[in-house]
């Protein structure tokens, strides 16, 4: 790769605007459900998906729920967005808060971790 097709490609990274919010993981078989903010929601998808299919997710107990129903017995789905203006901010507590929220909206659901 040239040098200036990847400096493009890194200016084009650093200005993306990475869709935020919370994620939901509902296992249908048992009706539990877990939630988790994520910066960068496609991202923090394939990472727990990643660790869920190779048996290392932190949390035991969605860990088992996939171990034993598989990907296809859970609802994967984006909860609530949070809208944004600077994605180079750190917004952290906003998705914190958003979370909380969802929590309080789902009784019965519980965070992923944290």
């Amino acid at each position: 790769m040239d040098k200036s097709r990847k400096k493009e490609l890194l200016g084009a990274y650093k200005e993306r605007r990475p869709e935020m919010g919370v994620l939901s993981f509902r296992c249908s078989a048992a009706g539990e459900e877990f939630l988790m903010p994520a910066a960068d929601l496609p991202a923090k998808l394939n990472r727990i998906r990643f660790q869920l299919n190779a048996g290392s997710c932190p949390n035991k107990r969605l860990q088992a729920l996939w171990t034993e129903h598989g990907e296809a017995g859970f609802v994967v789905e984006v909860v609530k967005t949070l809208e944004y203006e600077d994605p180079a901010e750190d917004h952290t507590e906003e998705l914190e808060t958003l979370c909380e929220l969802c929590l309080l909206e789902r009784p019965g659901a519980e965070r992923i971790w944290g």
